[in-house]
């Protein structure tokens, strides 16, 4: 994987090089979560704690590879994952913190489970049970299958 990552660098450009460059680990060793108070309006939501990294990210662009998903038949809400959706989370391999939001500049034409490298603007969410853990805004991607 990083192999294509380097390609992906190198076809990108000098501009790819201010972009920070996030690996799964980041994201997945980089949040903690504390359960809500009973009077939480949304039982089973884990409040986030994001380590100083990530929290010092929040706003800048990054690149991060990984599977390409589609969540509904609309074709409107994608995410980016840790594995590709036989073993996704929502398949018991790994958390919440193994998925990431994409929203698209433009409507992508990638299809379920293509390796992709996405560049987008780092968003953390903590309390918001609507959303992810992790969001990409203005995301651009490069296939690499």
């Amino acid at each position: 994987m990083r192999f294509y990552l380097l390609i992906l660098l190198f076809c990108m450009g000098t501009n790819a090089r201010a972009q920070i460059i996030l690996d799964w680990s980041d994201l997945t060793g980089g949040i903690s979560f504390q359960t809500l108070s009973l009077e939480n309006p949304f039982p089973g939501f884990n409040e986030a704690t994001f380590s100083e990294k990530l929290s010092a990210l929040e706003g800048k662009e990054v690149i991060l590879t990984g599977f390409f998903l589609v969540l509904d038949g609309k074709q409107s809400m994608y995410m980016l994952s840790k594995n590709p959706m036989a073993s996704c989370f929502f398949c018991g391999n790994g958390g919440p913190e193994t998925v990431v939001g994409l929203q698209f500049k433009e409507k992508p034409f990638f299809t379920m489970d293509n390796l992709l490298s996405v560049q987008g603007i780092l968003r953390l969410n903590r309390d918001n049970p609507n959303l992810y853990y992790y969001r990409l805004e203005k995301a651009d991607a490069l296939r690499l299958e």
